[in-house]
């Protein structure tokens, strides 16, 4: 079994727009999986709703039997989903926020975590590790992690943390949940300075021309 997991850029095309899933993000992201060797059909989307205030919302994805083959939820609501089988993908879009990628090989489970501001304002570093550790019986010492391309701290400090920015706060809540900082990879990409992916603040600021979303994709492999 091989972990997978990886990013798209704006050569992809957007994954998500402001008015949501239109029909050219969803031939998007159904292009980018194949392109990777990824079946649609085996992919989940993840998608955040904003509004709730809650942001440290976990599901594990379960399948349901109908007919003869195996159905799974096309899209799930939440900040973070587990999967349990290999070949099951999950895709989340990303505008300048943390995608995490944690995964145990111990119990063959993978978390894709959304680590934004508001989530990590609620310490979800630490939690969505606590969740696994409750839930799922997994050791933070045999967990890996991979945090995506965000907002980097000179363009998006985070007030809230004398700040810093997302990769470092993301980082010493992962640590504060158990994981050896070894097990932790950062992405060196900042998407508020490098012109190969969508950065929302950027736009907002008038210095990117398109708002789109890039995606990061996660599959444990057989």
């Amino acid at each position: 079994m091989t972990l997978l997991y990886i990013a798209s850029t704006i050569e992809d095309g957007p994954m998500k727009t402001l008015q949501g899933d239109g029909p050219t993000a969803i031939t998007n992201r159904q292009a980018f999986l194949r392109k990777n060797d990824i079946d649609p059909a085996n992919a989940t989307l993840l998608q955040l709703t904003y509004g709730g205030g809650d942001y440290c919302r976990y599901q594990i994805i379960v399948e349901s039997l109908k007919g003869d083959g195996i159905v799974r939820e096309s899209t799930i609501d939440a900040d973070a989903v587990i999967v349990t089988e290999t070949n099951h993908a999950i895709l989340l879009p990303l505008a300048d926020c943390i995608g995490a990628v944690i995964h145990d090989p111990a119990q063959n489970i993978l978390m894709v975590s959304h680590l934004g501001r508001h989530n990590l304002e609620q310490q979800g570093g630490t939690k969505c590790i606590e969740y696994l550790v409750e839930h799922h019986s997994s050791n933070p010492k045999n967990l890996t992690v991979w945090l995506s391309p965000a907002a980097g701290q000179d363009n998006y400090p985070l007030y809230a943390f004398d700040h810093r920015g997302m990769h470092d706060v993301a980082t010493e809540q992962l640590v504060t949940a158990g994981i050896n900082p070894r097990h932790i990879t950062a992405s060196p990409v900042d998407t508020t300075t490098d012109l190969r992916y969508f950065s929302h603040s950027q736009f907002l600021a008038g210095k990117q021309g398109t708002d789109g979303r890039f995606c990061i994709v996660a599959t444990m492999e057989h």
